[in-house]
């Protein structure tokens, strides 16, 4: 993969590589499989009591819902309150997003205080929602999230430009991705993720308040066991 240099006031010098493309051939393959059980597997045991804490998950690219409902029964069997976005497929960034997040959130009775957990995209966009709203926000989870680097360190941003009709590094809206929110963040991310590259989804010093490095593929966040046990200990950390 060719190395992308950084173009955005802010971020480190040296250049990321996308992925390599024999991970991201792994991703394709496994697809299926793993979204068929981040909706349909059985929810995962935890060994954590929820205390009825609310949680909003937001799916990555081209995902809905649908994709996380193993997540959020894991964590809903466990004593959460987990809710999914409710903005149905996550076509990308618009001028509106945050407005109506926003209103969904009131619509789905999610408390005055919410945990944020975003897969890949949806990670981004509760980042930039945090730091918009952060009096709703107790703490954001990130889960293969490319809210460091450069926004062309990654297999994803030519479907991305292509559906959501804007160029990754000038969305339609203001955001300087690698700012920390105002909230406690995690940020999870995995050496075999064959679509966001390691250093953009972990970030640099100062980028986020803890990373965590798991041992899945990229599509894997949402249904993993591990990754799930993972989410919810940084949910009560």
């Amino acid at each position: 993969m060719a190395t992308i240099p950084h173009m955005i006031p802010g971020l480190r010098a040296d250049p990321i590589s996308a992925p390599p493309l024999r991970l991201l051939a792994r991703e394709v393959a496994g697809f299926a499989y793993t979204r068929t059980r981040a909706t349909f597997a059985p929810p995962v045991a935890l060994d954590i009591d929820g205390q009825g804490r609310e949680v909003v998950v937001l799916p990555g690219f081209l995902a809905s819902d649908r994709t996380t409902v193993r997540l959020r029964a894991s964590l809903n069997k466990a004593g959460f309150a987990a809710h999914g976005w409710g903005l149905g497929r996550n076509r990308g960034v618009t001028e509106n997003l945050f407005d109506a997040l926003d209103r969904q959130l009131e619509r789905q009775g999610v408390g005055e205080v919410a945990t944020f957990v975003g897969w890949s995209l949806g990670g981004v966009i509760a980042r930039e929602y945090a730091k918009r709203s952060p009096h709703r926000v107790t703490r954001v989870i990130t889960l293969g999230s490319p809210f460091s680097a450069h926004p062309r360190a990654n297999n994803a941003w030519r479907v991305y430009e292509f559906v959501a009709g804007h160029k990754v590094d000038n969305p339609p809206v203001e955001a300087v991705l690698h700012e920390k929110p105002p909230v406690p963040t995690f940020a999870f991310w995995s050496a075999r993720d064959g679509v966001v590259a390691p250093d953009a989804a972990r970030g640099q010093h100062g980028e986020a308040d803890h990373a965590t490095e798991l041992e899945c593929s990229h599509m894997a966040f949402i249904a993993d066991p591990e990754a799930i046990r993972a989410i919810a200990r940084a949910i009560v950390a």
